[in-house]
């Protein structure tokens, strides 16, 4: 158990407040006037998903979060759960409800590795890949002069997501996917290339 000074309380680090873990989304140390330096942080709590500002001043410390990550594997997805397992032990499987993973959980892959964050033995978390290549099942055609919504279309992926893509995107292509916004990013490859 370390303990974190207010200005090391930085971007992506994890720590324990109130007996819970958070995550570090945004962290500022500056000074108001004549005063001492104080670090505005904004925090993301890992179990209930909530986010919260607060400030840290220079006499305070805070107890900085011992997260595990490990690999697992998803298997299926069944009424809004998620069943995973350990990667190399299929026999352990455990489920998350799928509001706990987020937009995320719409772009991943039947048997794809992802890790399972855990604070105190209990999973709290997935870390999923921000960018996601995926094929897309189900594409209309584009139809000439039909840019008055930008060039765009709405694409079925395997998944089973839907998302915006541009109107040269086409069925059986692999397009890569920003998981965190759920926004087409490129297109990697397929059957028109």
């Amino acid at each position: 158990m370390s303990m974190l000074d207010y200005s090391e309380i930085t971007l992506r680090k994890y720590i324990v407040l109130d007996g819970e873990p958070w995550e570090v989304i945004d962290a500022h140390v500056f000074r108001k006037q004549q005063r001492k330096p104080v670090n505005a942080t904004k925090l993301k709590n890992l179990i209930t998903g909530k986010v919260t500002e607060r400030s840290f001043h220079v006499s305070e410390k805070v107890e900085e979060a011992e997260i595990d990550s490990r690999d697992v594997k998803f298997l299926y997805q069944n009424r809004g759960e998620f069943w995973f397992c350990e990667a190399e032990d299929q026999s352990k499987r455990f489920k998350i409800d799928e509001n706990f993973i987020g937009i995320q959980s719409k772009f991943i892959k039947k048997d794809s590795i992802v890790q399972a964050l855990s604070f105190n033995e209990k999973v709290i978390g997935m870390k999923i890949p921000i960018k996601i290549d995926l094929k897309v099942t189900e594409a209309h055609p584009a139809v000439k002069g039909n840019t008055a919504q930008g060039g765009t279309k709405v694409v079925t992926v395997e998944t089973g997501a839907t998302l915006q893509v541009p109107m040269f995107i086409k069925e059986g292509e692999i397009i890569r996917i920003n998981s965190e916004t759920g926004e087409y990013t490129e297109r990697v490859g397929g059957n028109n290339f």
